[in-house]
């Protein structure tokens, strides 16, 4: 799509303006005849590349319409100065100025006005930010005033943009109809421009497609109507769209001959550029200058008025000033020895701060890595306990009332609650927990906690009963998972020192200030209650309170992580407690409402892509009991599962069989995880990569999004969730 796509608005803006002015004329007043004329010469001043010029009418229009209320005129002004500041290369003013004219537009009926300030904001989000949803937005709205007014030009410009906007995204078959509806009007209404990038568009769609007979015929009709035509910017895209496709039905000569006749276009597009570049620039060297002027002028009739105005005052403030200064010559002379020594020992002091200081970092980086690594080298063989004992139960129904078996399964799930909890207070301490801002539902989050904790309710014939005000709505934006952590740390809490009684968990809605909902938590039991000496304590790291013999209790983490977390949320906790009759846990969270946040929330929520459809997974992990229980888990839910030991070796079963998903580990000899999904798309294939990993989540998933992953799933993990994940993801790559 051509770039130059401002300056087409503005030559649509001066014909209609042409047209209509000649039927106006006699009803318009001096002053509209005026303002039109100042942005008639500043839209052609802008066409000639004079920008300053240009920006200088633009302001006098703009200033004479807001005088005289003129609201079309003013948007006109704030359009014709955003096309300025987007020729300047300037992004951000371009499109604040697009929104000023799209917000001064919306109060008048001129519906062509809306119409090309919509689909200049849409080329600035395709073409230069590169944020296609926000794109096609403005191009739907533009293409609504168009099909309003029936500006049938109009509308085949702005549906070759939604098109090119959907193709960007790869989204083909949505901007496919647009791409035949411009195609039924080319005869009548296009140009030569337009059928270059109509053909361009239809052979990308057939590529994508795998028609390459198709795809072939229209890239060449794109490429024939280019240069038959001098279509520099057009044929340059149909050249590198072309080369693709060559490129991907293995024809490399001529890929690699287009793609030279491209790079040679874009060396003299480019040439072009420079040139333009050098005008901005002279143009801003101008407007720098100007600027100068107008500040040294203004300066010194600052200097000259202050000058008169305080004139006694200066000579009295200079005598004043001279008799200080001789004090403070003295008293420097009498201080100056002092001032040597105390400086030496501040140099001193300097130093040894700045080895302390230091010594201090690298304490805290080795304390992050050893926890880093810890947690990873438990989470290994854990993944491999836990999933054995699960195979053993699932092979050996006759144990599962082993109280070995069940000893064995709990001591690994009590370490890895070690493991997490340790790593939790960790990130809390050094300040890495970043909060989420999204829409949560308070009566789930509640009902999940309640179902999660379920078997220990169970256990300890407990009744959990649930009540959440009515007042509070039904999404609030916060942090899901923090609020969730909290609520299962105290109720698990409240569950396990109670017996045969009643947990009660309830919501409400306290007080709203602005759009801040602050809503009140409870947890209350009726246990066996906290001694007085003792309620300060449980908030406290490692602490546990009256633990019997054999009878696990936690780390003694999980109160102080609550307490950090509601700090985090600008929260406080409140206990109160009576040995005997039960302890009461209160704390107050601010969560903020929005309606358009949660409407596009609900919009957008996915649907369970699960299935019973039997796919075929690649397994790459070094460690074989892992490999063994990762793989009993995939066949167990009737998929095909391949198992490999290292990087180089899922390179070359992936040149010989096909896959649906793949489950890559991170830390593998060799080559890693990373270095391997990267080598893996470089081939071109295409297919979901999940990182398997004992790695906490937040230290690798940022090189995971850069090498080319596509989800992490942390070891241990709930099988569920292994095959939620695989469904989802392949149900993506498929659409």
């Amino acid at each position: 799509m051509p770039r130059n796509r401002i300056i087409s608005f503005v030559l649509i803006s001066l014909f209609f303006y042409n047209q209509s002015f000649s039927q106006e004329k006699d009803s318009l007043n001096k002053v509209r005849v005026k303002i039109y004329d100042l942005i008639c010469k500043a839209d052609g001043l802008l066409i000639d590349l004079k920008y300053m010029e240009s920006l200088q009418v633009s302001k006098q229009a703009l200033n004479l319409a807001y005088k005289n209320k003129q609201y079309d005129y003013v948007a006109m002004s704030y359009n014709t100065i955003a096309g300025c500041h987007e020729e300047l290369l300037n992004t951000k003013m371009a499109l604040a100025y697009y929104n000023k004219a799209l917000q001064y537009s919306l109060k008048t009926k001129n519906d062509t006005i809306k119409d090309w300030i919509h689909n200049n904001i849409g080329n600035i989000y395709n073409f230069v930010i590169k944020d296609y949803d926000k794109g096609i937005y403005h191009y739907k709205k533009s293409l609504q005033y168009a099909n309003k007014g029936k500006d049938t030009t109009e509308i085949i410009f702005t549906e070759m943009n939604l098109a090119w906007a959907y193709f960007n995204k790869k989204d083909f078959e949505q901007g496919y109809p647009y791409v035949k509806d411009v195609e039924k009007h080319l005869d009548k209404y296009g140009d030569i421009e337009s059928r270059v990038i109509v053909n361009n568009l239809l052979g990308m769609y057939y590529s994508n497609k795998g028609d390459a007979r198709r795809a072939g015929f229209y890239f060449r009709t794109a490429i024939d109507y280019g240069i038959r035509y001098k279509q520099q910017n057009a044929l340059a895209d149909a050249y590198a769209e072309y080369s693709k496709h060559l490129y991907e039905i293995k024809d490399y000569k001529n890929a690699y001959l287009n793609k030279v006749n491209y790079e040679k276009l874009k060396d003299d597009l480019h040439n072009h550029e420079k040139m333009k570049s050098a005008q901005i620039a002279g143009v801003q060297i101008e407007l720098d200058e100007s600027r100068r002027k107008i500040d040294k002028i203004e300066l010194e009739k600052y200097a000259q008025q202050e000058n008169l105005k305080n004139s006694k005052i200066i000579v009295i403030l200079f005598l004043a000033i001279l008799i200080i200064l001789l004090l403070l010559l003295y008293t420097f002379y009498k201080n100056s020895i002092y001032r040597k020594k105390v400086n030496q020992q501040l140099l001193e002091s300097n130093a040894e701060l700045k080895i302390a200081k230091d010594k201090a970092e690298e304490s805290s980086k080795l304390k992050s890595q050893f926890i880093s690594t810890v947690t990873h080298e438990l989470r290994t063989p854990l993944y491999g306990v836990i999933g054995v004992t699960n195979l053993i139960l699932d092979e050996h129904k006759e144990l599962e009332n082993s109280p070995h078996i069940n000893s064995l399964k709990f001591s690994a799930r009590y370490l890895l609650s070690l493991v997490n909890d340790l790593l939790q207070i960790h990130k809390i301490e050094d300040k890495k927990i970043v909060l989420e801002e999204l829409p949560l539902n308070i009566m789930d989050e509640i009902e999940k906690v309640k179902e999660a904790l379920q078997f220990i309710a169970i256990k300890n014939k407990n009744k959990v009963l649930i009540d959440v005000g009515i007042e509070i709505p039904e999404y609030l934006i916060g942090d899901k998972l923090r609020l969730s952590q909290i609520l299962v740390n105290l109720t698990s809490n409240a569950l396990k020192f109670t017996q045969n009684g009643t947990i009660r968990l309830t919501a409400a809605l306290v007080k709203k200030v602005g759009n801040i909902h602050h809503v009140k938590f409870e947890i209350v039991d009726n246990g066996c209650g906290i001694a007085i000496e003792n309620q300060n304590k449980i908030f406290e790291k490692f602490v546990q309170i009256d633990r019997k013999e054999g009878d696990y209790q936690g780390t003694g983490l999980g109160l102080s992580i609550v307490k950090r977390l509601l700090e985090l949320l600008g929260s406080t906790i409140q206990l109160e407690s009576k040995e005997g009759e039960g302890t009461t846990v209160t704390f107050i969270i601010p969560f903020e409402y929005d309606a358009n946040a949660t409407k596009s929330y609900i919009e957008n929520i996915d649907v369970d892509t699960t299935n019973s459809s039997s796919y075929k997974i690649l397994v790459v992990e070094d460690n074989k009991i892992n490999q063994m229980v990762t793989k009993k888990i995939i066949e167990k839910n009737n998929y095909k599962c391949v198992v490999v030991d290292d990087g180089y070796a899922a390179l070359e079963i992936l040149d010989k069989e096909n896959f649906d998903a793949i489950l890559m580990d991170i830390n593998m000899p060799v080559i890693n995880g990373f270095e391997t999904t990267r080598m893996i798309r470089d081939k071109g294939i295409d297919i979901p990569v999940i990182a398997l990993t004992a790695f906490d989540k937040d230290e690798i998933t940022d090189e995971a999004k850069l090498s080319g992953m596509d989800d992490i799933l942390i070891k241990p993990f709930e099988p569920l969730r292994l095959f939620q994940i695989i469904n989802s993801q392949i149900a993506k790559h498929v659409h």
